[in-house]
């Protein structure tokens, strides 16, 4: 019997040689080409032939998602999405599985032998599961179970996290773990908005909620998700029914704009139910805001910065004492959907 043949799509050259040797010491599997682009994938498509595609999730020009839609739409096929942010269970992971992938597998953070030897098995079983049908569009497997994480339920806390550089692509994370009925969100960055709508562009086209740079008035409710970046407003919470984002011309706090501080203590006063977090940057913007609203009963948590990265945040989190939990990057998504679900 022929092996199954596989495309390999990544704008990754690293990733492209990493799978492309992982999917070639797996039985029955044969890597018939690569791809690093939508257009490039389109040519291999039509010239190549494959039996199954895998796909990564954001890629330049069009995203990995945008090509699924437009792979289901004029020749469907089996498609595995090979992605950082595709771990089952997560709002990215679903969103595939809807536009017709049959399964999402994640990229290993690591590569020691162990590892490499178990994603070859893994990855390999799926790859044959799909091209035998096995696995269907949606997620399902030829017994009708259906991937996909557990119930979340937004309870209506109001969440809000504030990052700098460092911190980009831990609030990434967090983004690619939510659904359709996340907890009303805001995200505020202190770093260069370009690398911010970088760090998203893919997102926008991924995430089963509604996500968008932060404009006044906006309603603070469940499936939405704000990016505060704009450099020249600060922006705060206002209570009411629902609640809404304001954006507020006025100096820079303690040389912040926008400011997490005056995001956190806008928060506190509005004695609304929410959950705040300092995700990895430079400085103490932030700080005395978690603080704040630590005295109002709010959930709060401090991101343990990795080696390499900055620490001034964090020290100076921890130096005021607070009750709050301190998480590695990896376990912020999962302790920010505990900490919000009504349905848990």
């Amino acid at each position: 019997m022929a092996n199954v043949r596989v495309l390999v799509v990544d704008d990754s050259a690293a990733m492209r040689a990493l799978f492309c040797d992982i999917l070639d010491n797996a039985k029955g599997v044969t890597v018939c080409g690569t791809a690093k682009n939508a257009d490039d994938a389109r040519e291999q498509l039509d010239k190549l032939k494959p039996d199954v595609l895998t796909l990564d999730v954001e890629m330049p020009g069009k995203s990995g998602m945008e090509f699924l839609e437009e792979v289901m739409e004029t020749r469907p096929m089996p498609v595995i999405m090979l992605s950082s942010i595709t771990q089952a269970g997560t709002g990215t992971a679903r969103r595939a599985l809807e536009l017709g992938a049959v399964h999402c597998f994640p990229k290993p953070l690591h590569t020691s032998r162990e590892e490499f030897d178990a994603t070859v098995r893994q990855l390999g079983d799926i790859v044959l599961k799909a091209a035998s049908g096995e696995l269907k569009p949606g997620g399902e497997d030829a017994e009708g179970g259906e991937g996909g994480g557990a119930k979340y339920r937004s309870d209506g806390r109001i969440v809000a996290l504030a990052c700098g550089s460092a911190g980009i692509e831990s609030a990434r994370q967090v983004l690619a773990a939510y659904d359709a009925n996340c907890p009303p969100t805001i995200v505020l960055f202190d770093a260069d908005p370009a690398a911010v709508e970088n760090a998203v562009r893919a997102m926008r086209h991924s995430l089963p909620c509604q996500l968008g740079d932060a404009v006044d008035g906006v309603s603070l409710e469940p499936g939405k998700v704000w990016l505060a970046h704009d450099p020249t407003r600060h922006v705060v919470v206002e209570a009411g029914e629902p609640p809404r984002l304001r954006l507020v011309e006025r100096d820079p706090v303690n040389g912040c704009r926008p400011s997490a501080d005056l995001l956190f203590g806008s928060l506190a006063r509005s004695g609304l139910p929410a959950l705040g977090g300092l995700l990895t940057g430079s400085g103490n913007d932030g700080v005395r805001g978690i603080a704040i609203l630590a005295e109002t009963k709010g959930k709060i948590f401090v991101q343990r910065p990795a080696d390499y990265a900055p620490r001034e945040r964090y020290d100076a989190v921890r130096a005021q004492g607070l009750e709050l939990a301190d998480l590695r990057q990896e376990a912020i998504p999962e302790w920010i959907l505990e900490q919000t679900n009504a349905a848990g």
